[in-house]
C-alpha cells in the first residue's frame, strides 16, 4: 500500500464524523496511484477508494487510459472493506453515465449517425458507445424496408443484409438497462405528426405522385415529402400486368386514386383512373357469342385469353383431354376461335370454350 494512502487517526475522526454515499451511488475523485492490479481514488472527504479484483479486470481497458491525477467517476461496490478502503467500479459508473446519457437523447430526441453492424430477420443491429441497439425492420424509412410480399423471411433477410456498413440516421426510442440493449428508430422521431397528414387523405381522393420503387407485387408512389403509398399489382391496369417494371420507371410522375387508409398506410389505384373496359364489353359480349381470343398466360386452372385489352376470360383445363393438350393446342400470343360460355361483367368474370381443333 502507498504511503500517501495510509489513514492517520485524524483522518478516521473526520471519516467517522461525515456520512458515506451509499452502495450504489455515483462518486467522483483523483487517482492518487495506481499500482499492478490496483487505483487508488482520492475521495474527500469520505477517505480513500480502490478499484481492483474483478473490478480492476472489468475495467482494464479503462484503466489503462488512466494517469496519476485524472478525476474519475465510480460507482461505490462496498462503503468500507476489510482494509478500510472504500471499494469502487469505474466500469459499472461509465455505464450509468452512459444510460444517463441514452435518456437524455430520448428526451431530446437527438439523431444520431451509427453505421449498421449486421442484420437478422427482424431487423438491423448497431452499436451505441458499447452498448448493442437494434432498429426492428417496422422502424425503417420506406427506401429500407425490406419490400417482400408474403413476408418471406429469408428474403427479408437479403434485403436486410444490403444495408449493413451503411451509415443510417436514427432516434432512439427506448433503452433497458436490466437486459442491456437500445432500441432505434429510422422513421420521422415526430411519428403523430406523419399519421395526422395521412389522414387527411380520404378514399376516392385524386393525387399527383413520382415512381420511387418498383417491385414485384406493386408500385411505391411518394405523394407528399416522404410519404409514400403503394399501388398493387392488381390495381396498376385493368390489362394483365406480369412485371411492373414494363409499365412504370423510378422517377415517373404518375396519376393515382386513394381506395384505402388504414393503419397509416395509403393503398392506391392508377388504373381506377382509366376507362373499365368490362363497361364497355357488357354491351357488345353474351353467353353463347362466337369469339376470337389471343393466349395471355397459362396457370395452373388453364389459359387466359383476352377478347380485347383488358377483358380476358379462363379456358379451363377441363376443355381439353389433359392440361398438356392445352398448351400443345394454345400457344402463347395466338389469336383462337372461342365461344363465351359465362360472362359477368360486373365481376370481371368469363369463361371461354375452344371451338378450334385440338391437337
Amino acid at each position: 500500500m502507498p504511503e500517501e494512502t495510509k489513514k492517520t487517526a485524524m483522518q478516521r475522526f473526520f471519516q467517522d464524523s461525515v456520512v458515506l454515499p451509499n452502495t450504489g451511488d455515483l462518486i467522483e475523485g483523483n487517482v492518487i496511484h495506481i499500482d499492478a492490479g490496483r487505483v487508488y481514488v482520492d475521495l474527500p472527504p469520505y477517505g480513500t477508494g480502490i478499484i481492483y479484483g474483478r473490478e480492476y479486470i472489468n475495467a482494464r481497458d479503462l484503466i489503462k487510459k488512466l494517469n496519476v491525477g485524472d478525476t474519475v467517476s465510480a460507482t461505490i461496490v462496498e462503503q468500507e472493506n476489510e482494509d478500510g478502503y472504500i471499494e469502487l467500479s469505474i466500469k459499472e459508473a461509465r455505464q450509468a453515465l452512459v444510460w444517463g446519457e441514452a435518456e437524455e437523447i430520448i428526451k431530446k430526441k437527438t439523431v444520431l449517425d451509427i453505421p449498421v453492424k449486421d442484420a437478422n430477420k427482424g431487423g438491423l443491429i448497431m452499436e451505441w458507445q458499447g452498448i448493442q441497439g437494434f432498429i426492428p425492420a417496422s422502424q425503417l424509412k420506406p427506401e429500407h424496408y425490406p419490400r417482400v410480399e408474403g413476408g418471406d423471411k429469408d428474403r427479408i433477410l437479403e434485403e436486410l443484409q444490403k444495408l449493413v456498413g451503411k451509415v443510417l440516421s436514427v432516434t432512439m426510442i427506448a433503452v433497458d438497462p436490466k437486459e442491456g440493449k437500445l432500441i432505434f428508430s429510422e422513421k420521422d422521431p415526430q411519428k403523430q405528426e406523419r399519421l395526422e397528414v395521412v389522414e387527411k387523405f380520404e378514399v376516392g381522393d385524386e393525387i399527383n405522385g413520382t415512381v420511387t420503387g418498383i417491385v414485384d407485387f406493386g408500385v411505391f408512389i411518394e405523394i407528399k415529402d416522404g410519404l409514400e403509398g403503394l399501388a398493387h399489382i392488381s390495381e396498376l391496369d385493368w390489362g394483365l400486368v406480369e412485371d411492373p417494371r414494363n409499365l412504370f420507371s423510378v422517377g415517373e410522375n404518375v396519376r393515382a386514386k386513394v381506395i384505402e387508409v388504414k393503419d397509416g398506410q395509403i393503398s392506391l389505384s392508377i388504373k381506377a383512373l382509366k376507362q373499365n373496359p368490362w363497361e364497355n364489353a357488357k354491351d357488345k359480349y353474351a353467353p353463347g357469342k362466337e369469339v376470337e381470343a389471343v393466349v395471355i398466360k397459362f396457370n395452373k386452372h388453364g389459359a387466359l385469353a383476352s377478347i380485347e385489352e383488358g377483358v380476358a376470360g379462363l379456358v379451363h383445363n377441363s376443355e381439353f383431354e389433359s392440361p398438356e393438350q392445352l398448351k400443345s393446342t394454345l400457344e402463347l400470343g395466338k389469336k383462337y376461335p372461342f365461344k363465351i360460355n359465362l360472362f359477368e361483367p360486373a365481376s370481371q368474370r368469363m369463361t371461354l370454350s375452344y371451338t378450334g381443333e385440338k391437337k
